[in-house]
């Protein structure tokens, strides 16, 4: 196990709960197989366990007076049993004292020491419970966390594979004789668009290629529509997004045309538009 790994382990709470005697059976012979293997853990334990005897005896709480007395009852153990009253000379002479006359004296302090020790260690497994909480929950923030952060890296993978996919194929149908590069400007529309087509030679089929394309983000309600022009009346060759989230090519096929003198794109509602909105014309371009 790495340092980072080992670290995490003993800064994760399972320690505590160990030593309070809160794990399953199973998770307890985990965590002596690794303080078997660990140094660190071992010393961890050794040191949890000082801090909740230094911390039971230095907040041990004194209980009430008839809780001592219910437990005394239930003992068979009374007061009159055990104590004597000294006599007025001795008690202005010597003070207040208590004399046992049964011998119970080691007995009854033993059960008001573990008494008082047991409130101590509820104190304590209540403080510690809420120390191993609040570190879970910690720990399940950064796991939440790391997983976000895994996901929006496999985002920027994903899409740095779309773009390296989407240049690759530019440059092999730019120095191939098969296929014709149509490159089409911005209109009144969108000055600033742009976006090719590939319009094989042979087969008369048609192209997109996403990653040279520079056009408007649409909304929910529209999407592109590519336009071929043959002898001056539109034919169209199919609709696309922006972006094409439903699929892992950087290249999208259209419908394939025979003839075509210009290819032009305009924004239409969704599903396409049987004739071209000409206010919407956002690119076009000559072969």
């Amino acid at each position: 196990m790495s340092v980072e790994n080992l670290k995490a382990y003993i800064e994760s709470g399972v320690l505590e709960l160990y030593v309070l005697g809160d794990l399953s059976p199973e998770e307890t012979l985990q965590v002596e197989e690794m303080a078997s293997r660990h140094v660190e853990v071992r010393d961890e334990i050794a040191a949890i366990e000082q801090a909740m005897e230094q911390y039971a005896l230095q907040n041990a709480i004194q209980p009430p007076a008839d809780l001592e007395i219910k437990l005394f009852e239930k003992l068979g153990i009374s007061e009159d049993d055990e104590l004597e009253t000294v006599s007025e000379t001795q008690f202005e002479e010597e003070g207040p004292r208590i004399v046992r006359l049964d011998g119970s004296d080691g007995r009854v302090r033993t059960l008001r020491y573990a008494l008082v020790a047991c409130v101590a260690l509820l104190v304590v497994s209540t403080v510690a419970l809420f120390i191993t909480y609040n570190k879970l929950n910690d720990a399940h923030d950064q796991i939440a966390s790391l997983n976000l952060d895994k996901q929006k890296f496999a985002g920027v993978v994903k899409q740095l594979e779309f773009d390296n996919n989407g240049l690759n194929n530019m440059v092999a149908m730019n120095d191939s004789k098969e296929w014709a590069t149509i490159r089409m400007a911005g209109q009144a529309f969108s000055p600033k668009s742009k976006m090719n087509v590939y319009w094989n030679k042979k087969d008369k089929s048609v192209l997109i290629n996403y990653v040279a394309m520079d056009l408007p983000k649409a909304d929910d309600t529209h999407e592109y529509q590519l336009w071929a022009l043959v002898n001056g009346k539109p034919v169209s060759l199919g609709v696309f997004g922006k972006t094409d989230s439903t699929s892992n090519d950087a290249l999208k096929k259209m419908q394939a045309i025979q003839e075509a003198q210009a290819f032009a794109v305009t924004l239409e509602p969704m599903g396409g538009s049987i004739n071209p909105t000409m206010e919407k014309l956002t690119v076009m371009g000559g072969v």
